[in-house]
């Protein structure tokens, strides 16, 4: 371990930033965090991405899920190629 560390180049905030997230501070509901982190207890998914993920799909830029049919659109589009 040095005596001494240089700290004249160093800056605040996270040691990797991440991209396309925004940390903020926001105040919620008390149920509604339990809501969510019991969600979170469940699925084994974080409560914070359950969040998002709400808050995606409540202003329409969360990904649909893909439905059977355009399941088997794909398997019939690709077998077709196959042969």
């Amino acid at each position: 371990m040095k005596a001494e560390y240089d700290f004249s180049k160093g800056r605040r905030g996270q040691a990797v930033p991440t991209k396309g997230k925004t940390r903020i501070t926001i105040y919620i509901d008390d149920q509604i965090v339990a809501a969510f982190k019991a969600e979170s207890a469940r699925t084994g998914t974080g409560y914070q991405t359950l969040i998002n993920e709400a808050l995606a799909q409540h202003i329409g830029t969360a990904e649909k899920p893909i439905t059977a049919e355009q399941v088997r659109k794909i398997v019939r589009d690709e077998l077709a190629h196959a042969r």
